[in-house]
């Protein structure tokens, strides 16, 4: 009797090990009979630099890289040595994949010359967005994006290659470093989430197809500047208070919309008296995030238009973000004037 509770138990708390993402990842190329494999081998190098700084966030406590640096990024932000390493680390791995001609990242001003002009594509990316939650160890992210380049490949990439809108996206997603490493990502056909193992040092797919419910129980925004909102949004909430959904806000961007993505909700940005242009980047953080949203069913705006149909006309572009289940999302464009 004892030997059957035992097996029982193991058996309840054994990992499934299934479809890895490098597996998954070459299934998809398949499927596409006239790629090459650059973009494949360009999700693999993210895999590989996610893995590196989800061993880093789990160790920064005790190796002290959780502190500030002297430097500021072109935002005026304070750099935390994560960000600098996450930045490192992701342009690295995509500098040694060759598969991309230039990078946008949000710790720099200025684009990345990867040292390859025949690649035909672009990223932009956000290495370590919530960072300054790491030294209280609440979960942060990465965010990426992907085009193909407008210039042709072997000639000098141009600005114009990363001012494209946000359906121009081959490809975009997030790594979420929580109580385990999550890498969600589209590639225009649904969007699919892998968890982390460490101790075999895999993704497995395991979030097939994610859809978002079409409404939620929460909603995710800082009230700090409430009097300062656009009368839309004010009375947006006052209708989510009526119907008593539930606050829920970490700060860390990915966090928010990871719970938002799988529970239904809807994350709220909008322009204030401190931010009249919005807070949240336009290139690194809304459109990989709309991308993700509206593969799943959900829906992503400004307040007014699809954040997928806004013309960048500035790398650093900030825009009000609203995000997350479509009903949510179409109330609250209920309340436009």
């Amino acid at each position: 009797m004892f030997v059957h509770k035992s097996n029982a138990s193991i058996q309840s708390f054994s990992y499934p090990v299934g479809t890895t993402i490098d597996r998954f990842i070459g299934q998809r190329q398949t499927e596409h009979p006239t790629a090459k494999g650059e973009l494949s081998q360009l999700l693999r190098d993210i895999v590989l630099a996610s893995k590196i700084i989800s061993r880093e966030i789990n160790r920064a406590g005790l190796s002290g890289i959780d502190g500030m640096t002297e430097e500021e990024n072109f935002h005026g932000e304070k750099q935390r040595m994560l960000d600098v390493i996450a930045d490192v680390r992701f342009t690295s791995a995509l500098i040694k994949g060759e598969q991309v001609c230039a990078i946008l990242s949000e710790e720099r001003e200025g684009i990345i010359d990867t040292g390859h002009p025949e690649a035909k594509y672009i990223v932009i990316i956000d290495p370590l967005d919530g960072s300054s939650n790491i030294d209280v160890n609440i979960s942060v992210g990465t965010i990426f994006s992907v085009y193909r380049r407008i210039s042709k490949p072997g000639e000098a990439f141009t600005m114009e290659d990363f001012l494209q809108a946000g359906t121009a996206q081959v490809a975009a997603g997030y790594i979420l470093y929580g109580a385990s490493t999550m890498l969600v990502y589209t590639t225009g056909d649904g969007v699919n989430g892998f968890t982390y193992e460490p101790s075999l040092g895999e993704y497995f797919l395991s979030h097939p197809k994610i859809t978002q419910p079409e409404s939620g129980d929460y909603y995710s925004i800082n009230e700090n500047q409430r009097e300062s909102f656009p009368d839309q949004v004010k009375t947006y909430l006052s209708s989510c208070k009526k119907d008593n959904l539930n606050t829920r806000y970490v700060g860390s961007l990915v966090c928010d919309f990871h719970r938002n993505l799988l529970k239904g909700g809807i994350y709220l940005y909008p322009s204030s008296e401190q931010y009249q242009d919005g807070k949240l980047r336009l290139l690194y953080e809304c459109n990989a995030l709309a991308m993700i949203a509206e593969q799943a069913s959900g829906s992503s705006i400004d307040g007014s238009q699809p954040i997928l149909r806004i013309q960048p006309e500035w790398h650093h572009q900030r825009v009000p973000f609203f995000t997350g289940s479509s009903n949510m999302i179409k109330d609250l464009l209920g309340f436009s004037t």
